[in-house]
């Protein structure tokens, strides 16, 4: 069966207009539900050195699995220890994890990811396809899983991969492209309004005493939102915190929310 691409299009609409990341998670994971595909996982990092993901707390997780299989896959670092992880840190593109199969029967894994395909199986993750995007930066990296339901083998991923391989790389380009222009979904990252605004105010070049001014308050105020700020971030300086806050958009992003009453 051939690709019909227009019956993606108006979720490529929704995604797009999308506001918050959660909203463009669950549009692509209504759709990858739809193929055999419920259980989802998304990764994504500015923050990457050689396999190494950094602070998790700077990394934007996304799974459809249940709190238990949060902790266990994304917390407890067990994502790190599987075969298509490596793949996906080393390659760009796509592709169905029959090769895990292959090399797993042949002995070809370490011994680490050995373990991580039996545990894998032990939960019944047996077939699926990866997703590694395509990144401006060296130290960028994203990343999707998609977990064939329960029932469906290896031959009939291969199957699905066949007939509906663009929509699921249209679907999963869109959704990455969308989320990293998004503020990150992290509460240890999450900054006041005023703590934003002060970031913003440094960022254009202004000294304290101008923010100060801008935003009605005193001086030692303006240098507790930039403290708090900068603890928020974990960061040493002002000066990392804006970059830090820039790469995680949190700053210079659009506010829905009702203004704010008083000044504090």
């Amino acid at each position: 069966m051939g690709t019909d691409m227009t019956a993606v299009l108006p979720l490529i609409s929704f995604m797009a207009e999308a506001s918050s990341v959660e909203e463009v998670w669950g549009h692509a994971t209504g759709f990858y539900r739809t193929l055999g595909f419920a259980r989802a996982n998304y990764g994504f990092t500015r923050f990457l050195y050689h396999r190494n993901v950094g602070d998790p707390d700077d990394a934007i997780f996304l799974t459809t699995g249940d709190a238990d299989y949060e902790r266990f896959y994304f917390q407890n670092g067990f994502y790190a220890r599987t075969p298509v992880y490596r793949w996906a840190v080393s390659n760009v593109g796509a592709c169905t994890w029959k090769w895990v199969k292959d090399a797993y029967d042949a002995g070809q894994l370490t011994p680490e990811e050995m373990d991580a395909v039996r545990q894998n199986a032990a939960k019944g993750i047996v077939a699926g396809v990866s997703v590694s995007f395509p990144e401006a930066s060296t130290r960028s990296k994203g990343a999707l899983g998609l977990i064939a339901d329960p029932g469906i083998g290896p031959d009939q991923v291969e199957a699905i991969w066949e007939a509906r391989r663009d929509e699921i790389m249209a679907v999963a380009h869109l959704m990455h492209l969308k989320i990293i222009t998004l503020p990150q979904p992290a509460a240890k990252r999450s900054l006041t309004e005023r703590q934003r605004q002060a970031l913003e105010w440094v960022a254009d070049g202004k000294t304290t005493q101008d923010v100060a001014m801008l935003m009605e308050v005193s001086a030692a105020m303006v240098e507790k939102h930039l403290r708090l700020a900068r603890e928020a971030l974990q960061v040493e300086t002002t000066t990392q915190a804006v970059a830090k806050a820039s790469l995680l958009n949190l700053i210079f992003q659009r506010v829905t929310k009702a203004p704010m009453v008083g000044k504090s």
